[in-house]
């Protein structure tokens, strides 16, 4: 008589809530930790302050409060800045006099755990640290970056990008997001630019790049201004309008269609003639109209052509005309787009438009 073995099954793993519980937890047990390790060291700070008094200033008990202010989460930062002034109290008291010099000190290290509070108070908004909320805004700023990342491409096209925000900071309201179709026959790419600038604008630009970035490539290209325009009206922003350029390239034939938002008209090099011609359509901003009117043109990249796409920064001065800017920005591609196509986008950017400014650069071009 013979026996079969069932064979075994495998034990399922933990839900995603069991997951999420755990990991909940060993962040608040890691936190504890530290808040423990920072009292201990203020005790040890306290205790030096006492037995070596010239040699270490009851002052030093900032230190830990700062990095109380760095390490710890608002929940337990308050209870931690307290501790600290009990230390910093029980150090004032065994002071040999009250002189001016060491009420001044103690005065300070008050006033920085006040400034630490109430930046706490802020913080609270956040539910975060000081280190991970820093790196939570470092990595949204470079999820905005990462949209900008054209797909790769077959042979006989190149494509560049470049962003760069007012002042130098790292947040703009001006995006790029790009998406290859399936078949990786088509590419579309769409600049914008929203209300506002730098910082101001930098969180509505987050919202957008991955809403949009999610819109396209799911609808057909003449559906996703519209579908971007209901979005924004959805938000009902104070300043909830945007400017953008979509266009839409067959990578296999060249054929391009571009449609606009209130925005800068992009502009076609034709390689043959060596002539520059600025592809007029018109459109309302997105976020103020419930329906969009707006116009298409259709072209072809030939072997040779190229296409920019950019934002008002690019073009706009001071006490000059927004014509005169794209004139001046087709002289500069000119004399760019003759020598290595390689850093186009960058080098337009860095030198054309205002520095005080959002500007963005997509320059298409078919080798």
């Amino acid at each position: 008589m013979s026996s079969s073995t069932l064979p075994s099954r495998a034990a399922p793993g933990p839900s995603p809530w069991r997951r999420w519980s755990r990991a909940r937890r060993r962040s608040a047990s890691a936190e504890l930790r530290i808040g423990a390790a920072l009292c201990l060291f203020s005790v040890t700070v306290t205790v030096l302050v006492m037995l070596f008094p010239s040699r270490t200033p009851f002052s030093s008990l900032v230190l830990p409060v700062v990095l109380g202010s760095i390490l710890l989460g608002p929940r337990l930062l308050p209870w931690f800045v307290g501790f600290d002034m009990v230390m910093l109290t029980i150090c004032v008291s065994r002071q040999e006099s009250l002189t001016g010099r060491v009420l001044g000190a103690a005065t300070v290290q008050l006033a920085v755990a006040c400034v630490v509070l109430l930046a706490n108070l802020q913080r609270a908004r956040l539910g975060v640290a000081g280190l991970r909320g820093e790196s939570m805004f470092v990595d949204l700023r470079d999820r905005i970056l990462d949209q900008a990342h054209i797909p790769d491409l077959p042979a006989g096209w190149q494509v560049e990008s470049a962003l760069h925000s007012a002042g130098g900071t790292a947040f703009a309201g001006d995006f790029v997001v790009a998406s290859r179709s399936a078949d990786g026959t088509s590419l579309q790419v769409v600049v914008v630019d929203v209300s506002g600038k730098g910082e101001a604008a930098g969180t509505r630009a987050l919202l957008l790049s991955g809403a949009f970035g999610g819109l396209l490539g799911a609808l057909p290209p003449a559906g996703f201004l519209p579908a971007a325009n209901a979005y924004l009206l959805r938000q009902a922003w104070d300043e909830g309008f945007a400017t953008a350029i979509h266009l839409c390239l067959d990578l296999t034939t060249g054929a391009f269609e571009v449609r606009t938002a209130g925005h800068p008209p992009a502009v076609h090099r034709a390689s043959g003639t060596g002539r520059w011609a600025v592809l007029h359509t018109e459109g309302p901003v997105l976020g103020l109209l419930d329906d969009l009117d707006l116009t298409v043109r259709r072209g072809r990249l030939d072997h040779g052509d190229a296409v920019l796409l950019y934002t008002d920064g690019i073009i706009e001065e001071p006490c000059r005309d927004l014509d005169l800017g794209i004139d001046r920005m087709m002289g500069g591609a000119e004399s760019v787009l003759r020598g290595s196509f390689v850093g186009a986008a960058e080098r337009l950017t860095t030198t054309l438009g205002s520095r005080d400014d959002d500007r963005a650069m997509v320059v298409v071009r078919r080798t």
